[in-house]
């Protein structure tokens, strides 16, 4: 880098600044006038040398505070989830945890609706949720705020509200940095890779919900960033040059498409168009990334390392694409067949491919969006026989077929096969429209599968077990009750006797209460059962998003009316 100036043309040092000062021969006597051209020997009077030391001084430590501070916010983002996620492993009283939950970690923050939109907006969040909402506020506030110190005289603000300018500049540089600190920690939120959800018991939704507020504060901080500089541009008469700069128009590009990304993700857009949701998201976030980087080179170059935050945010996003190829890869190209249950349901059974929790399926063929997926629960990681046991009349066919279900007349002329059990997985689905709907009109299809996500979280030290399912919902809570050691009751709601049906061989010996086509009074249940069960219970609700905040209230208040209980919430549920 030429020393002398970035200047276009700017022409290279003659000498050293060490040899310079060895061939000075004599006291210089002419004294440097500021403005001037420095060409010859000359003395820095007094004033001038302390303006200017105080103008990078001031400034160097300014950055050193900027960077300082947005890593203070990165790694606080990080770390305290883990932190706060290692506190179950605390001995607490039981029942201390339970009305802790109740009532500071479960319940929706006002009101009792949590995965229901508001107004069809936005989702209100838990209170354990708003606890880390407040901390990312107050933290970017705090942050936003501290650290601040004019030195004057100044070479860079030498007018007589120097001062205000100096720090108004310091200010707007924070939040330039703090932008940037967050758009590295909004896309490790975003990730379905995101290590953290292999770190804490953290939900994929909670940081969804988390990815969206981070998203808001950055937008506001790049904001804030361009329009202050904007103001001190025009108060200054250069923003007419300024504005033609590559590092402007780049800034501009960034700020516009974070502005844009904001409303263009609120919840209706999601819903109603969310293929052109997704592709539009990403779009957008390459530009802002791409702005953000050539904003940064075309102004400051690699002199400060501000890049270092948008190299940390591709380094993520890079990780979190290499990790879906990956789990595509491993399980290659399936076949999916489809089987029409009614008119509400299909199944969906992919040979040859294990999991658990949830899975995204890619069916390439379906239309021209071949990047398309979407997530559903594994219900079962065994295939369904394709056919009833057959009558078989020679021991050598029972040899060349398969293995007998009744051993124990070997003498018997008949004997009894049953198919073996293959490896795969089942899918339930409830077909609405878009993708769900095309897949009723096909009998099998190419599928890629990413899997497995949301390992299931151990309940064996609660010794009951209460699922509350709704329709689809069944396939979430099916490996908890097989799995559990101890007993296990389901109420499951369904909009037909047909999917009820189609589970009945992978359900167990789950004590099971149905309603179909009605509504479950949930409350009533639950008060019921937890009111008559033994003192330590989980409660396992996946359904439509109703039901998951009416049991997630109902929970909440028997934690809180009932003393001396251990009860778990678990909420397995997808979100927008």
């Amino acid at each position: 880098m030429n020393v002398a100036g970035t200047s276009p043309g700017q022409p290279l040092p003659k000498a050293t600044y060490q040899q310079t000062l060895t061939n000075i021969t004599m006291k210089p006597t002419e004294t440097l006038v500021v403005g001037e051209d420095l060409n010859k020997t000359m003395i820095v009077s007094d004033e001038d040398y302390k303006a200017s030391y105080n103008a990078h001084g001031a400034f160097e430590k300014m950055e050193r505070n900027h960077e300082t501070y947005g890593i203070v916010l990165v790694v606080t983002g990080f770390a305290i989830p883990i932190a706060l996620s290692l506190l179950r492993f605390v001995p607490f009283p039981a029942p201390l945890t339970t009305r802790f939950n109740a009532w500071l970690v479960d319940p929706p923050l006002i009101g009792s609706r949590h995965k229901a939109p508001i107004a069809g907006l936005f989702h209100m969040p838990t209170r354990g949720q708003a606890f880390f909402i407040f901390y990312l506020i107050a933290i970017n506030i705090i942050l936003s705020a501290a650290g601040f110190q004019s030195m004057q005289p100044n070479s860079w603000y030498p007018s007589a509200s120097g001062s205000d300018g100096e720090i108004t500049s310091y200010l707007t540089n924070r939040f330039g940095v703090l932008s940037f600190a967050n758009i590295a920690l909004l896309f490790l939120y975003a990730g379905r890779n995101n290590v953290l959800l292999w770190l804490t018991n953290w939900s994929h939704g909670t940081f969804l919900l988390l990815h969206r507020w981070v998203a808001w504060i950055a937008t506001l901080q790049a904001v804030l960033h361009s329009t202050i500089y904007l103001e001190i541009y025009v108060h200054d008469g250069t923003h007419a040059s300024e504005s033609k700069l590559a590092y402007w128009i780049w800034g501009i590009v960034a700020t516009l498409c974070m502005s844009i990304l904001l409303p263009s993700s609120i919840l209706p857009s999601r819903k109603i168009a969310y293929e052109f949701f997704l592709a539009w998201h990403v779009l957008l976030s390459i530009f802002v990334l791409v702005g953000c980087y050539w904003h940064i080179m075309a102004r400051f170059q690699r002199q400060w390392g501000y890049e270092n935050w948008i190299y940390t945010a591709i380094a993520i996003w890079g990780f979190e694409r290499a990790m879906r190829l990956a789990r595509l890869a491993r399980n290659g190209v399936k076949t999916a067949r489809i089987t029409v249950i009614d008119e509400n349901y299909i199944s969906v059974n992919i040979e040859d491919v294990s999991g658990s929790g949830h899975a995204y399926l890619y069916f390439p063929t379906l239309n021209w969006r071949v990047w398309e997926n979407h997530p559903f629960s594994v219900a079962s990681a065994v295939l369904p026989p394709s056919d009833r046991p057959r009558r078989l009349k020679h021991d050598s066919d029972v040899e060349k077929l398969g293995s007998e279900t009744d051993s124990s007349d070997s003498g018997s002329a008949e004997r009894q096969y049953q198919p073996p059990t293959k490896i795969g997985l089942t899918f339930l689905l409830r077909t609405r429209t878009g993708l769900t709907k095309q897949l009723r009109k096909h009998v099998s299809l190419p599928v890629l599968i990413e899997s497995a996500y949301g390992p299931h979280e151990d309940l064996s030290e609660y010794p009951l077990l209460i699922c509350i399912a709704g329709g689809v919902g069944i396939t979430a809570c099916v490996p908890y009750l097989r799995a559990h050691p101890g007993a296990t009751k389901l109420f499951w709601g369904a909009r037909s006797q047909g999917i009820i049906d189609a589970m009945k061989p992978v359900l167990g010996s789950s004590e099971q209460t149905t309603f179909v086509g009605k509504r479950m009074n949930i409350a009533e249940v639950l008060h019921k059962e937890l009111n008559d069960s033994r003192s330590t219970v989980a409660v396992l609700v996946s359904g439509p998003s109703e039901m998951a905040d009416e049991v997630r209230c109902v929970v909440s208040e028997l934690g809180r009316q009932k003393k001396g209980t251990k009860v778990k919430l678990l909420e397995e549920a997808f979100s927008w």
